[in-house]
């Protein structure tokens, strides 16, 4: 009985795959890298509302409680939408 193993032959370079963000190979769909612009836009929305807010007598703070109520509504409205026109591609 023989210890060694027996000679494989030698097999052809692989070829280089996306790896993804981690560097470890991915076997299904890549997800884009999180965040997005509009949620920087509605972040910097949010702000200049909290700021008009605190230094207007006319927009209180419930009205801005009221503004990023409907802001945040259409915000996940819009993501919803555009994730649903992409069903339909794959």
């Amino acid at each position: 009985m023989s210890t060694t193993p027996p000679e494989q032959p030698e097999q052809a370079p692989q070829p280089q795959s996306y790896t993804g963000l981690g560097r470890t190979p991915t076997s299904g769909a890549i997800l884009p890298v999180p965040g997005n612009a509009e949620i920087a836009i509605w972040f910097i929305v949010e702000v200049v509302l909290a700021i008009v807010a605190a230094a207007s007598d006319g927009f209180t703070v419930s009205e801005w409680a009221i503004a990023t109520t409907w802001l945040t509504a259409a915000y996940i409205l819009s993501r919803g939408i555009a994730k649903a026109s992409r069903v339909l591609e794959q």
